[in-house]
């Protein structure tokens, strides 16, 4: 082998060496599955092949076909040939179908390659279809596979202007297919988890109070960005004494672990709060206490408030804020206010630090809102911008039903959030008038 050899083939392990590890780099990149073999797809045309295309099996088992690349986009009609496919076949014969069961990686030459007329079940017709469009002349259908559970199939095709591909492509196919397996895997697995605390969450949500003249109405919408569930909760409940409380908190946290914190911390409170009936700040104090016992190493934020009516039939608020956003009142006239009084630290910072509480007399008919900072937060933009567009949509829905307070409110605070959003809101009845 002379130096010209020895330098193409240093040459091509090089090559290959960089192709899987743009390969790694785009699958690990994100955890939407879709978008990163879309990305591999663009990396492997030219480099490997003319064309590219990746079928996945989503969490129903249906297969979508989730990308296809050409070097020549022109050629693709308009929606990229990307989709539902049909179902795999019992019988499986044709290669896609073969490789869906885990054969593979298969080589196919022009002689393997039939018309689409001549297909043996829907699933063939359609990839028989892809290599007519596509103009091939030799491809390789490869399983995409991890531990032992095929995920998909990658398939690479040249046409009949390149040196075809040949026994010596079929390894860097695997390799290929073996990262985009791992990287397909890896997302499920955090989805997976990702429902499992949303549903552990939901599962923990209250059902309000409907005792009694107040109205109270709640939501809960998960990150829509990043699917993240973390330690948000509301809660709400009467207490022997008569009250009712308006709870609503949030752990430190994106995770199963942050949901799980947040339930137990939820009990907790409320088994204090209907075992000790005191004020709100002596009740966040004692949870302060538990948690920096029980959670050493987390922190989270409550909110924890007393709805009482007075002797005149008028209503009252005491609350007590660790480290939370502060509760903001609407009137029905769409007057707003923050709620700013009883503030303190978030629990897990120094439980022996005393704890306070301040008390607010609530117009009739008006509304007391608690949300966690999800609604308001936009990333690079000052929190007084949020807290001020809430309290400009808030004016608005004064008068609406509660329902529609909160649905509206989602819509227009809440779109594309990055983080978990809960809302609780409670009004207060329309005050009667004094016996003369």
């Amino acid at each position: 082998m002379d130096d010209f050899e020895v330098d193409h083939v240093v040459q091509r392990a090089l090559d290959r060496l960089t192709l899987l590890a743009e390969t790694t780099t785009a699958m690990t990149s994100t955890l939407d599955s879709y978008a990163a073999v879309r990305r591999v797809c663009r990396i492997l045309v030219p480099q490997l092949a003319d064309w590219c295309a990746v079928d996945l099996l989503d969490d129903a088992g249906r297969l979508r076909r989730v990308s296809v690349v050409h070097r020549n986009p022109d050629i693709l009609p308009v929606g990229g040939l990307t989709g539902l496919l049909p179902d795999i076949p019992e019988d499986p014969v044709g290669p896609l179908s073969r490789a869906l069961i885990g054969a593979g990686p298969l080589l196919l030459t022009a002689g393997d390659i039939p018309s689409p007329g001549k297909a043996a079940d829907p699933l063939h017709a359609r990839q028989l279809e892809l290599f007519d469009q596509l103009g091939t002349h030799t491809a390789v259908v490869a399983p995409v596979r991890a531990r032992r559970q095929v995920l998909g199939a990658l398939t690479i095709g040249r046409s009949a202007d390149r040196a075809p591909l040949t026994d010596d492509d079929l390894a860097v196919v695997e390799d290929l297919t073996h990262r985009i397996a791992l990287g397909v895997d890896n997302a499920r697995l955090h989805r997976e988890t990702q429902h499992i605390a949303e549903r552990l969450q939901r599962s923990l949500l209250p059902t309000l109070p409907k005792t009694g003249p107040l109205q109270m109405a709640a939501r809960y919408a998960p990150a829509a960005a990043t699917a993240e569930v973390g330690g948000d909760w509301y809660d709400s409940f009467p207490l022997p004494s008569g009250s009712t409380t308006m709870i609503m908190g949030d752990v430190t946290g994106h995770d199963l672990r942050a949901a799980i914190t947040m339930s137990q911390l939820r009990n907790m409170l409320r088994g204090i709060g209907c075992d000790r009936q005191e004020p709100p700040g002596h009740i966040l104090r004692r949870l302060d206490l538990a948690h920096d016992i029980l959670y050493p190493q987390a922190t989270a934020t409550c909110l924890y408030a007393l709805l009482d009516q007075d002797d005149n039939a008028g209503w009252t608020i005491t609350y007590s804020n660790a480290g939370h956003p502060p509760p903001l009142l609407v009137t029905r006239e769409g007057d707003t206010h923050y709620l700013r009084g009883g503030r303190g630290l978030l629990l897990g910072v120094d439980p022996s630090l005393p704890r306070h509480h301040a008390t607010e007399t609530l117009p009739a008919r008006s509304t007391v809102l608690m949300y966690t900072d999800g609604l308001i937060e936009r990333r690079g933009e000052d929190l007084n911008h949020g807290m001020t567009r809430l309290r400009q949509h808030a004016a608005a829905l004064a008068r609406e039903d509660l329902d529609t307070f909160c649905d509206e409110l989602i819509a227009g605070m809440a779109t594309d959030h990055a983080d978990d959003v809960a809302l609780l809101v409670a009004r207060t009845p329309l005050q009667p008038k004094p016996l003369t």
